[in-house]
């Protein structure tokens, strides 16, 4: 705690300090142990001084951290780790609370999940020493990188070649702990270790098996990049078998590794996706209730990652049949459905109009849940004496959820069942329930529904730009950033009409762009959002122009080529040409955002043209020459290949 606070007063003391710290981290008393070994976490976020005192230790300190993450016999007592469990129902204790996490909508046309990275193997409590060692194995490789590697890695290929499993084991571990911090260093070193690791899937003991999964999946972003045939082929090979293993720590292990295999290969993987797809449908068949929910994560993944491909009869004829079973089989009350609704979302935007026959029941059931939550919340508000607990409201949640997973898949299909039913007014309800993670799926599934039938959302508009126009508070990001990119949608469907709204949106959206620190995926969406104002309502948008310009351009540089980023620059064109001195002073930054474009379409780089030749005959050669010059070279280059003006 001292050394958080008043470090540079410790500094005189910092190797007497490290002396003691060394000594206690190997203390047999594992509580002091584990308070020592908090120290190398502490120092390590003071990045100068640990630098400093810290790397002169590193030969003594590194041997420690390997002890430290060895199990110990007592463990091994407790965990019991090669006995063939499989067919064993997991207790209700063991399975961990399902998180639903709401949709959040990305600038780019994608959905982000925020979820942390953490260690995925299991250890026998929540803290102990030898995650404590681990992290701060990890930390530190984020602090010393590569130098790291020569005090570490003679210590690691000795214990590769140890006849003590838990030695290697334990190696192995710590393999992966350095994989962030390190990687550009090991890389060299990976064309050796990674088909020894590849073997280590195949280990005899099931805690050499788990903790492999776990170490290759940290090295997934290097391992996609190498021959196919020389490790992706092989080591999806060895993950699928470790899936179906006879012990859940491994199944687990293996089944949240290839899910981060499938995140990084993407559609490399779909030459493989009969074999992939064949070992998760048995998987259902063979797991229990807690590595089922690790499954319906892999096969949601495996869908977001490999997106239409996966609309290929043979796959939905492979897929679907044991999740409609899952589906059928749970009641409505029943909290398993909330993750096969999460991996049935992914699956529906994936498979797109190969998802039309399951479409009517599952569209049905998801209102019901809707129907159901919101009925027993107004029960629960009326008679609270009837009821011990709170409504779920996750159930809606997820159903909210799916429904724009269903929406985004088979677009314009949706209408039929969207017209006879009640979704707009549950849609409403849902809107303004005061949980934040409600709302948020709520505007998402608004801006899905915009898009695909837009004809069943504009009778209601008047009171969703109202709710929207409520939800623009960046405190409540998710929310905020979903209700943005629903505004962005509903005005591409207004147009001119969209004027009676701006009172609401515009200058809370300039706001929000304009606040420090705001994270990027608002950003970007509050940027989009301003230019399609822009695009359907120059005249009223334009005079502003000065009061986001710059940020506008900063925030879309990066955002790859798709019709919202069309719209929006084509839209920030027409207020330009409305009101050119609203972008005078900060014309560099539109001429970077412009050079972000990998493919703009014709007329919107003829658009460009125009702007910047306007701006050269203004101004004269001679200033405009002078003006350019100021450009970074690779700018200047850039823009000189489409745009003959530069």
């Amino acid at each position: 705690m001292l050394l958080e606070v008043r470090a540079n007063d410790m500094m005189p003391h910092m190797n007497a300090i490290i002396e003691y710290m060394l000594v206690h981290t190997t203390d047999n008393d594992e509580n002091v142990a584990i308070e020592a070994c908090e120290f190398w976490l502490t120092i390590a976020e003071i990045t100068d001084i640990c630098k400093v005192s810290l790397q002169p230790y590193l030969g003594r300190l590194i041997p420690i951290l390997l002890k430290g993450m060895r199990y110990s016999d007592s463990d091994i007592a407790c965990l019991k780790p090669d006995v063939a469990d499989s067919n064993v129902p997991d207790k209700a204790s063991e399975v961990r609370p399902f998180i639903v996490r709401g949709k959040n909508h990305m600038a780019d046309g994608t959905d982000d999940d925020e979820e942390d990275e953490e260690f995925r193997e299991e250890v026998l409590s929540d803290w102990n020493l030898r995650k404590c060692s681990a992290a701060a194995l990890d930390v530190l490789s984020n602090v010393f990188h590569d130098l790291l590697l020569p005090v570490l890695l003679p210590h690691l290929k000795a214990a590769f070649n140890s006849s003590d499993w838990l030695e290697k084991e334990s190696a192995i571990l710590a393999l992966g702990a350095v994989a962030e911090g390190c990687m550009d260093g090991m890389s060299p070193h990976l064309t050796e270790i990674l088909p020894y690791l590849i073997l280590c899937l195949s280990d005899t003991k099931a805690l050499v098996r788990s903790i492999t999964c776990w170490t290759l999946s940290r090295y997934s972003s290097w391992v996609v990049k190498q021959s196919h045939e020389s490790y992706l082929r092989p080591l999806m090979s060895e993950l699928l078998k470790r899936i179906l293993d006879s012990n859940k720590r491994v199944q687990e292990a293996a089944c949240s590794a290839f899910a981060t295999l499938e995140e990084e290969a993407c559609t490399e993987l779909v030459p493989y996706l009969s074999d992939i797809l064949q070992v998760l449908v048995f998987a259902f068949s063979k797991y229990q209730a807690k590595n089922l929910l690790i499954l319906y994560d892999a096969i949601g993944t495996l869908a977001d990652s490999v997106g239409s491909c996966l609309n290929n009869q043979a796959y939905i004829d492979l897929l679907m049949p044991p999740m409609l079973q899952k589906w059928y089989s749970l009641s409505d009350d029943d909290k398993n459905l909330f993750p096969l609704l999460e991996c049935l979302s992914s699956v529906a935007t994936a498979l797109q109009s190969g998802f039309l026959p399951y479409c009517e029941p599952i569209f049905r059931r998801c209102l019901s849940l809707i129907e159901q939550t919101l009925h027993m919340v107004k029960a629960s508000q009326m008679n609270p004496e009837f009821f011990t607990t709170t409504p779920e409201k996750d159930f809606m949640i997820v159903s909210l959820d799916l429904l724009s997973g269903l929406v985004e898949g088979i677009g314009a299909n949706i209408e039929p069942y969207v017209s006879g039913s009640n979704i707009m007014s549950l849609l409403f309800e849902c809107m303004q329930d005061p949980l934040h993670d409600v709302r948020q799926s709520s505007f998402a599934l608004l801006g899905d529904l915009t898009k695909a039938c837009f004809q069943h959302v504009e009778p209601c508009v008047d009171n969703f730009m109202k709710v929207l126009s409520q939800n623009l508070n960046p405190e409540f990001l998710s929310v905020c950033n979903n209700s943005t990119w629903a505004i962005g949608e509903v005005s591409m469907k207004l147009r001119a009409n969209m004027k009676q709204y701006l009172h609401l949106i515009l200058f809370r959206l300039i706001e929000n762009i304009n606040r420090p620190i705001t994270p990027k995926t608002l950003l970007e969406n509050s940027a989009i959002t301003l230019g399609r104002l822009g695009y359907v309502c120059p005249a009223e948008v334009a005079p502003y122009l000065n009061q986001f310009i710059r940020i506008w351009c900063t925030s879309l540089r990066n955002v790859r080529d798709n019709e919202e980023k069309d719209s929006a620059f084509r839209g920030m064109c027409a207020m330009i040409s409305l009101n050119p001195q609203g972008v005078a002073q900060e014309f560099m930054f539109f001429c970077d955002a412009v050079a972000s474009w990998t493919e703009p379409k014709d007329d919107l780089k003829e658009g460009f043209f125009k702007i910047f030749n306007g701006f050269k005959t203004n101004v004269g050669d001679n200033t405009w020459q002078e003006f350019v010059s100021q450009f970074p070279l690779s700018l200047r280059e850039k823009l000189a290949k489409i745009y003959p003006v530069f």
